[in-house]
């Protein structure tokens, strides 16, 4: 059991180092653009007032699963250790990230529709 609890936390790590690396990429998209207007003249230069805000969510996010999945995991290990182990643990953490990733996921796309 052991095992499995850490080959879940360290998947819950590479998501929020996922998306600490994505939040970094749209953070910077906005320079993109900028640059891309300014090598090519005939392309019209939009203020990138939304990928920045966006970007910096998408890496709190990303902090706040990495210190989740660590608290999580400390609280699992200690109940195999004390014999109270439950095959139900919750999946509440895992559809609350969902949810909050699909609104900043429509907020991107509605955002580059715009463009």
């Amino acid at each position: 059991m052991y095992m499995a609890a850490e080959r879940t936390f360290l998947a819950w790590l590479r998501t929020g180092i996922a998306l600490m690396g994505f939040g970094f990429v749209v953070a910077r998209f906005s320079l993109f653009l900028r640059e891309l207007a300014v090598s090519n003249p005939s392309i019209q230069s939009h203020p990138g007032t939304f990928s920045l805000p966006a970007g910096i969510a998408l890496i709190a996010i990303g902090m706040v699963v990495n210190v989740v999945s660590a608290a999580r995991h400390a609280r699992y290990v200690r109940a195999i250790d004390e014999g109270k182990f439950r095959s139900a643990f919750g999946s509440s953490f895992a559809y609350l990230l969902g949810a909050v990733l699909a609104v900043v996921g429509l907020g991107m796309a509605i955002y580059l529709a715009r463009i």
